[in-house]
């Protein structure tokens, strides 16, 4: 547009429009703060202050260009000091009578030509313009917190937007330093639309009582590689902001999913909003802090109190990838292991892999020589589960088909020592099913390895109802012995990590499908504004779009959500034979 944005308004000086006035004032513009009242102003110019002074301690700003963007932002509570302002953003409480009531006022204020911007990250666009005489040129600016440090910002248009403006805010988005991706007006737009219902699952598990907070944390850190765990990332966006998200989510989408668990609304009424209040799934060390402190109800160390089993060689069933991973992270923990396979050929494939993993090793420094030849010389193998006979732990890691696991459980059963451990790391099916092709169920747990295993700290110590204490009690001091992160949790579809993910991605299926977004829109969103390692579609292609098919699936019959049945987009491509990388085309062409 003609008209030069040099004075920028920003209405809220809460944790985000603070972040907000600060990317603008750092990139050159004279930002004009507005708040309620004069708590409102020492609040914002506290949170500036605090932001600041955090880039000049890690070295992004000196003391100089901090003074500077400092002064560039100037402080007032009326609305009407915004009259001459080039664009306004507004950044208040999501509730939607106070957002329209602002853009009612600001439009008698401000210039005819100037745009009309709205933070908001769940509400409707339409409905806030249509406050205005000018709703040609009232548009989203979705920046994501914190807003000086993450990068995406959605830019929402609705069906009046004039293209002129989508133009100018994008520019601006590019100016700021910002990737700016540009969506159409629907609730939770591209990234908090995937994002939430992530969120409210795992708060729904900790309602539950189907793991701890620290577990469901633990679990998405390590076994997806996501910078915070949902429990977490909750208690930083705020319940009180994460329920209103969820709310308006539910409102259009009518899909239980996005209903906000109880739990959440009973937070909220205690006061235990998170970091802001210092409570929330976590105790902090003040208002504001990250600093997670003690409270009764986090865990003691290990597995206090409870008798762990003695385990010396353990037996390894399969010799595909995740066995001969798991069979390198034993003798690298110094059991002597048996690798059992269908034939001598396997069985020394295994081995060569196994070897030219621990090559690997050594040629990068992380393993020397002797280390090597000494986890080597602890492999021995068989075809014979007879083999396994004096063995006090067996982990069976064959292919995902249920009457093949329990037809193993069932000799194993017969051929190990009372109290040897028998451990599934299956991803997907029900553990209890293989506890019950034997007559010692208390003895089967299952322990689910991320692939690669060597690599991957994660493992989901999986406790059947008639598992024992001290058989989880041995898995969970085991894989600390190996330098893993356990997490325990109940037997049911897909424990933690792929009952959380695969939903999501579903999610995200269903939103392209809906050519709401481009497959490469979809995942920039969730890159750069959830910080996640992979988008996902990248993700979904790497896993292989048969494997993630046959999770939903399963998620989908034990659930019986309907938000849950896999998305018809990612049944077609099944069908057509395009799976991902591994046939070289799934929702991207890798030819």
């Amino acid at each position: 547009m003609a008209t030069q944005i040099k004075t920028v308004g920003v209405v809220g000086m809460g944790t985000m429009g603070a972040g907000i006035a600060e990317v603008l004032a750092r990139t050159g513009h004279d930002v004009v703060a507005v708040e309620v009242d004069a708590h409102g102003v020492t609040r914002g110019r506290g949170h500036l202050e605090h932001s600041t002074a955090r880039a000049l301690e890690r070295g992004k700003l000196d003391e100089t260009a901090r003074r500077e963007l400092l002064d560039r932002i100037s402080f007032t509570t009326e609305l009407a000091d915004l009259a001459d302002a080039d664009l306004v953003i507004e950044a208040v409480p999501e509730r939607l009578d106070l957002k329209s009531r602002i853009f009612t006022e600001l439009d008698g204020i401000v210039r005819s030509d100037v745009m009309l911007a709205s933070n908001t990250s769940s509400l409707s666009i339409t409905q806030l313009a249509v406050q205005t005489k000018r709703p040609d040129k009232v548009v989203g600016m979705h920046f994501f917190n914190p807003a000086p440090v993450l990068k995406l910002v959605e830019v929402v248009r609705t069906v009046v937007t004039d293209p002129e403006v989508i133009s100018a805010v994008t520019e601006l988005a590019h100016s700021l330093g910002k990737t700016p991706v540009v969506v159409g007006d629907r609730a939770g737009f591209i990234a908090n639309g995937l994002l939430f219902g992530y969120l409210n699952h795992a708060a729904r598990m900790v309602e539950e009582r189907y793991a701890t907070r620290e577990n469901l944390d633990a679990a998405m850190r390590y076994g997806c590689g996501y910078p915070m765990g949902p429990l977490a990332l909750l208690d930083l966006i705020g319940l009180d902001t994460a329920y209103e998200i969820l709310d308006a989510l539910y409102r259009q989408s009518r899909d239980r999913r996005h209903a906000p668990v109880p739990l959440l609304k009973q937070m909220i009424t205690a006061g235990l909003l998170g970091r802001k209040s210092g409570r929330g799934f976590y105790t902090y060390a003040a208002q504001d802090s990250s600093t997670v402190v003690p409270d009764a109800a986090t865990p003691s160390d290990g597995e206090s109190g409870v008798q762990t089993r003695p385990i010396g060689t353990v037996g390894v069933v399969g010799t595909g990838t995740m066995a001969t991973g798991i069979v390198e992270v034993l003798v690298k923990g110094g059991h002597d292991v048996i690798v059992r396979g269908r034939s001598n050929s396997r069985t020394q494939d295994a081995v060569v892999a196994i070897t030219r993993s621990l090559d690997k090793a050594v040629n990068r420094g992380k393993l020397s020589e002797s280390d090597r030849d000494a986890a080597l010389g602890r492999i021995s193998t068989t075809t014979s589960l007879d083999d396994f006979a004096s063995v006090d732990l067996v982990v069976e890691a064959v292919a995902e088909e249920l009457d093949v696991k329990r037809g193993i459980f069932a000799t194993l059963d017969e051929v190990c020592k009372p109290g040897a451990i028998l451990a599934t790391t299956t991803s997907s099916l029900p553990v209890v099913e293989c506890s019950a092709a034997t007559a010692r169920p208390g003895d089967v747990v299952g322990m689910h390895f991320f692939n690669p295993a060597p690599v991957m700290k994660l493992v989901e110590v999986v406790a059947t109802i008639s598992t024992t204490a001290d058989v989880v009690a041995t898995a969970g001091q085991l894989a600390r012995s190996w330098g893993k992160v356990p997490v325990t949790c109940g037997d049911r579809a897909g424990f933690i990590v792929n009952a959380l993910l695969f939903p999501y991605l579903n999610d995200a299926v269903r939103m392209l499908e809906a050519h709401y977004a481009s497959a490469e829109d979809i995942d920039t969103a969730m890159e750069v504004g959830a910080a996640l390692p992979m988008g996902p579609f990248a993700l979904l292609d790497v896993v292989g779009l048969d494997v993630s098919l046959a999770i939903q699936r399963r998620l989908y019959q034990e659930f019986r959500e309907p938000g849950f049945a896999p998305a018809p987009l990612l049944e077609h491509l099944v069908t057509a034979g395009l799976l991902g990388r591994k046939t070289r085309k799934g929702f991207r062409d890798y030819s």
